[in-house]
C-alpha cells in the first residue's frame, strides 16, 4: 500500500504560515534582526498578505523593517489606501536640513536617533546610522538607555554588528552581544581582523566565547587560538598574526613582486620584517626603503637592524610607551626563542592608552571604568557606596580629631570659620604634587634613582608656595577678625599643612604602587584623610597652645 503523498499546495501554505509566525513572535520580541532576515526570504506577495492580516500597530513595525528597494514592489500588491498609510509610515519624510543622508551627520545624531524612535521612524534610524563610522555607532549606542538602545541595536546592519561591537565597552559589549542571534553574531564576526576578534572574545560571556571560537575554521582558527593563549594584557594579546616575512638573502626586486601579487597589505603596514630559515627575527625592511632602492640590492643591504622586537609577554602598557617614545606604526613580537609570531600596530596602541586613561580617571573617583552610564539603579549604587563607605570613615576620622578641640573651638569661635581654609589649601597642594607622581609612575619616569631629586624638588616648591600664602592668608585673616595671635597660628599651619600634603602626595603613591594597589584608584582617598588631619591638628593644637 502507497503512504498518501502530501499536497505540494499544502507544504508551502505550511511553510509560509510558519515563516509569518516566525515573524509576528520576532516582531513581539523586538528582534528586528531576525525579522529582516525572514522578509529577505519572502516574496514580495507574501509579505502583502502578512501586511493585510496584521493590526495596525504590527503593520506599521513590519513596514518599519521592510528594505527600501522591496517597497514598491510590496505596495504593488496591496489596496490603494493600504500603501498610501503605509507610504507615510515609511519614514522618509526629513526634517529641514535632513533632504537626503549625506546632511544627517549635520544634525545632533543622538537627537535624530531619539526624535526618531519617538515617532516610530526605525527606517530613519537605519539610515542615520548606516552613514556612521562604527566607532560612532557605539559611542551613540553607549549614550542611550537600555530600551532605546535595544532598538538602536537592532537597526545596525548584522554584517557592521562585530565591528560596532569592538568599539563599545565591555559591560555594554556583553549585553548587545548576547541580544544577537547566535548565528548572527558568527556572521557579524566573520569579517573581523583577528586582533579584533581576540578582544571580543575576551570580553563576551563564556557561552559566545566558545561558539566563536568553534566556528572559526582553518588557519584562522590556529592564529586565533595561539593569540587568546596570551593574557589580555600583554603585546601578545594585543598584536595581530599577519605580518608580511621576507629573507635576508632575497633580492629587493622579488620582494617587490611579491607584494605585487598579494595585490593588498595588512593595516598599518609601514616595513616588512626580515627572518632566516627557522623564523628568526633578523630586522625590519622600511616600505619607504624598499621602494627607493636599487631592485638588485639584497634585503640585507637596506633593511635596519636596530627595530627591536617586543617579548610576547611585555605588558601593554610598556608597549604603549615604547610606541610613544620612539613613534611608531608597527612593531614586531618575538617569542622566547626570538621567533617572529606576529606584530602591534599603533591603532591598537591607541586604545590601550585610551583605556589606560579612562580608567585612570574613572578610578579617581572610585568608579568602574567599564561601567555603564545607564546600568541599572541598584548596580550601580552598589559600585559607588563602597567609595562613599570609605569616605565615610576618613571623614569621621577628621571629625574625630576635631573632637579632641572643643573647649578650643568653644572659646575662640574664629578658629571654626578659618578651618576649612587649612584642608583646603593642603588637600589642592596635595593632589597636584599626587597626581604629578602618578603620572610619572605611569609613564615611567618616576623610579628609584630620582625618588630623592623628585622629594627635594616638592619640598622647595611647597615650603615657597606655604610662605607665600600663609602670609597671605594670615593678613587676611588679621584684616577680618582684628587678632594677630590667630593670623600667625593660621599661617603657620597652612606652612605646616602644605608641606606634609607634599610629602604624602609623593609618598602614598609609591608606597600604593609598591604594595600593588592603582594609586589612581585609591590615592586621592588617602591624601584627604592625611591633608584634613594634619591641617586640623595642626591648626587648633597651635591655637591650643597658644592662644589659650
Amino acid at each position: 500500500m502507497n503512504p498518501v503523498q502530501p499536497d505540494p499546495t499544502q507544504i508551502a501554505a505550511s511553510r509560509a504560515r510558519t515563516a509569518s509566525e516566525q515573524i509576528v513572535q520576532a516582531l513581539a520580541d523586538g528582534k528586528n534582526k531576525r525579522v529582516r532576515k525572514l522578509l529577505d526570504a519572502m516574496h514580495p506577495a507574501k509579505i502583502a498578505a502578512l501586511l493585510e492580516m496584521l493590526g495596525p500597530e504590527q503593520r506599521a513595525a513590519l513596514w518599519q523593517q521592510v528594505d527600501s528597494e522591496l517597497e514598491q514592489r510590496i505596495l504593488s500588491h496591496l489596496n490603494l489606501d493600504l500603501g498610501r498609510w503605509l507610504a507615510g509610515e515609511s519614514g522618509d519624510a526629513q526634517h529641514p536640513g535632513q533632504a537626503d543622508a549625506d546632511h544627517v551627520v549635520e544634525i545632533n545624531q543622538l537627537d535624530a536617533v531619539r526624535q526618531a524612535l519617538g515617532q516610530g521612524k526605525l527606517k530613519r534610524v537605519g539610515k542615520i546610522l548606516q552613514h556612521m563610522h562604527p566607532a560612532k555607532v557605539a559611542g551613540l549606542l553607549e549614550g542611550l538607555p537600555p530600551q532605546e538602545r535595544h532598538a538602536v541595536w537592532s537597526m545596525v546592519e548584522t554584517e557592521r554588528s562585530g565591528k560596532v561591537l569592538t568599539y563599545v565597552h565591555d559591560e555594554i559589549r556583553a549585553a548587545l552581544a548576547r541580544e544577537l542571534d547566535p548565528d548572527d553574531l558568527v556572521a557579524a564576526v566573520q569579517s573581523l581582523e583577528l586582533d579584533d576578534l581576540v578582544d571580543l572574545i575576551q570580553t563576551l560571556p563564556h557561552e559566545l566565547a566558545i561558539k566563536l571560537r568553534h566556528t572559526t575554521s582553518g588557519s584562522r582558527r590556529k592564529q586565533l587560538e595561539s593569540m587568546l593563549s596570551y593574557p589580555e594584557d600583554s603585546a601578545g594579546g594585543l598584536m595581530n598574526a599577519d605580518p608580511i616575512e621576507v629573507r635576508a638573502d632575497v633580492r629587493v626586486g622579488t620582494v617587490l613582486r611579491y607584494l605585487r601579487l598579494l595585490e593588498t597589505l595588512p593595516p598599518q603596514t609601514d616595513m616588512l620584517m626580515v627572518v632566516d630559515r627557522k623564523g628568526h627575527y633578523q630586522g625590519a625592511l622600511r616600505l619607504s626603503a624598499l621602494v627607493t632602492s636599487a631592485l638588485e640590492l639584497r634585503v640585507a643591504e637596506v633593511m635596519q637592524t636596530d627595530v627591536a622586537g617586543i617579548a610576547v609577554d611585555m605588558k601593554d602598557i610598556e608597549v604603549a610607551r615604547l610606541f610613544q617614545d620612539h613613534d611608531l606604526l608597527s612593531a614586531p613580537v618575538v617569542d622566547a626563542h626570538n621567533r617572529l609570531i606576529g606584530r602591534i600596530t599603533v591603532d591598537d596602541v591607541v586604545d590601550v592608552i585610551r583605556d589606560d586613561s579612562d580608567r585612570a580617571m574613572m578610578h579617581m573617583a572610585g568608579l568602574d571604568d567599564e561601567a555603564d552610564m545607564f546600568a541599572p539603579l541598584l548596580v550601580s549604587s552598589r559600585r559607588r557606596a563602597v567609595w562613599l563607605g570609605i569616605n565615610l570613615v576618613t571623614a569621621f576620622l577628621a571629625a574625630w580629631v576635631i573632637g579632641q578641640f572643643q573647649a578650643t573651638l568653644a572659646q575662640l569661635v574664629a578658629l571654626a570659620v578659618l578651618m576649612p581654609i587649612v584642608a583646603s589649601m593642603g588637600g589642592i597642594a596635595g593632589s597636584q604634587t599626587l597626581t604629578l607622581v602618578i603620572r610619572g609612575l605611569a609613564l615611567g619616569q618616576v623610579q628609584k634613582g630620582n625618588i630623592r631629586i623628585l622629594l627635594n624638588r616638592e619640598v622647595g616648591i611647597s615650603i615657597l608656595n606655604g610662605i607665600l600664602w600663609a602670609v597671605v592668608i594670615a593678613l587676611l585673616a588679621v584684616a577680618w577678625f582684628g587678632d594677630w595671635g590667630i593670623g600667625g597660628v593660621l599661617g603657620v599651619a597652612i606652612l605646616i599643612n602644605l608641606l606634609c600634603a607634599a610629602l604624602a602626595g609623593l609618598a602614598i603613591p609609591l608606597i600604593l604602587d609598591r604594595m600593588g594597589i592603582d594609586p589612581a584608584l585609591a590615592g586621592s582617598v588617602i591624601l584627604t584623610t592625611v591633608t584634613d588631619v594634619i591641617g586640623f591638628f595642626a591648626f587648633l593644637g597651635l591655637a591650643t597652645l597658644l592662644l589659650l
